[in-house]
């Protein structure tokens, strides 16, 4: 199975609700079978329900987990649409869908309402007592579930608990494709390499898609093997149309089969966080200009989202980010593969939020204490491209503000937006 074939199936049952019910169906077999033989050997008087009785007890069980299910998917697909046109709809598969807190609590459910099912059949003239505690011992476990489901779907749905799980995911993946410090700018710039003359070009066939992840250790590995360089044409993210340049093989890279190569890539519908730290910053800037819109006007849920960009730049500026090229132990270039640079971070994180919202104070205060935070904060190397977004920031609120009180209480830096540091010093 290729590696494309097997992120796909992985990234599809990661999101499927129906999966962990199809295992709790499987599961009530054995643990049914289990129960009935546990009930035969114990002769156990239990809660000495009659058949009425044991009837009505697995009947109510049965009714409470039908509407515990129906009632979560309704919710869920309620919180869908809520969460898709309240914040984004990039969540839908890389937070709510991907919730095993949900998912696990559906297959309780399940489980239960089939093990219920099936003790009934068999009370018609006789009572298996060990069997029905079971169900009923389940029935109140199904109870608390459904309690903390509603809790805690409240609880995820609210804008700082959404944002700061996509932080969590962004810093994640940040630190599996730059797992190195931040080593100086210098000794980055004198690692590169010539890749030699073009010798081929491989082309996408197929449907367009989006690159969502790459074995870049097997291009390695194949550039090793053939002494040549292997260049990946696209960006993890990016849409690469039929007929498009996929690789570009370099000197005696040319005659690696191109099966290989073509096995290495993992293409989907949309863009996922596995390979792609930009897709969570993504993510958050959609969340606070949707939040900045005239329709929504909610500028505290866009300062909840800085707040998380805040801590994603902070984590990208003390990390090695690193060049294109790839070495192999000998320090030969083999691979080169673009990954996103700190200017590439700090524009994202910067440049609509500033351009939607800056006439906001909220925003124009919140910004401002971002790059005042990450220039005392992170080396010197990363301090240019954040110098440019304050004289940019500058710019914009001199032309929004008329009033002078208004302009220089939004060039107070504040954490909190506004109210937080109204007694700080004015920035320059």
């Amino acid at each position: 199975m290729t590696l494309n074939r097997r992120y796909q199936l992985k990234s599809y049952f990661r999101s499927a609700l129906w999966t962990v019910p199809l295992v709790a169906l499987l599961f009530e077999q054995v643990a049914g079978a289990l129960a009935q033989t546990v009930d035969t050997r114990l002769a156990w008087a239990g809660l000495a329900l009659g058949v009425t009785g044991a009837q009505a007890v697995l009947n109510a069980i049965i009714t409470l987990t039908l509407s515990f299910i129906v009632f979560t998917f309704g919710s869920l697909l309620v919180a869908i649409q809520v969460a898709s046109g309240q914040y984004t709809p990039r969540i839908i598969a890389t937070t709510l869908l991907r919730d095993n807190v949900i998912r696990y609590t559906v297959g309780l459910f399940v489980f239960t309402f089939l093990f219920a099912i099936k003790d009934l059949g068999r009370t018609e003239t006789a009572v298996h007592q060990f069997v029905v505690f079971v169900a009923g011992l389940l029935g109140l476990i199904c109870i608390v579930a459904f309690l903390f489901l509603i809790d805690y779907a409240a609880r995820m749905l609210r804008p700082v608990s959404l944002v700061q799980r996509v932080g969590e995911y962004g810093l994640a993946v940040m630190d599996s494709v730059y797992p190195e410090q931040s080593t100086e700018a210098q000794s980055i710039a004198g690692s590169q390499q010539s890749p030699g003359p073009v010798e081929r070009t491989i082309l996408h066939r197929g449907r367009s898609a989006i690159v969502v992840a790459v074995n870049v250790k097997t291009l390695v590995a194949e550039a090793e093997k053939a002494k040549g360089v292997i260049e990946f044409a696209p960006q993890v993210g990016d849409f690469v149309g039929s007929g498009e340049p996929l690789f570009v093989l370099h000197g005696e890279a040319g005659a690696i089969d191109e099966r290989k190569l073509r096995a290495s890539v993992v293409l989907g519908t949309e863009r996922t966080m596995e390979q792609d730290p930009l897709f969570a910053f993504r993510i958050l800037v959609d969340i606070g200009i949707k939040a900045l819109s005239k329709a929504i006007n909610d500028p505290t849920t866009a300062v909840l989202a800085i707040d998380q960009l805040h801590r994603l730049l902070r984590s990208a500026g003390r990390r090695n980010l690193r060049t294109d090229q790839i070495l192999d132990r000998a320090g030969n270039l083999r691979v080169i593969f673009r990954t996103p640079n700190w200017e590439d971070f700090v524009h994202l994180a910067f440049s609509e939020i500033r351009f939607y919202g800056a006439e906001n104070m909220q925003i124009a205060r919140r910004l401002r204490a971002m790059i005042v935070n990450l220039t005392d904060t992170l080396p010197a190397q990363r301090h240019s491209a954040l110098r440019n977004e304050l004289e940019l920031l500058d710019r914009s609120i001199e032309k929004l503000y008329v009033l002078p009180e208004d302009l220089k209480l939004a060039r107070i830096p504040d954490s909190q937006g506004l109210g937080g540091a109204s007694h700080a010093e004015e920035v320059v």
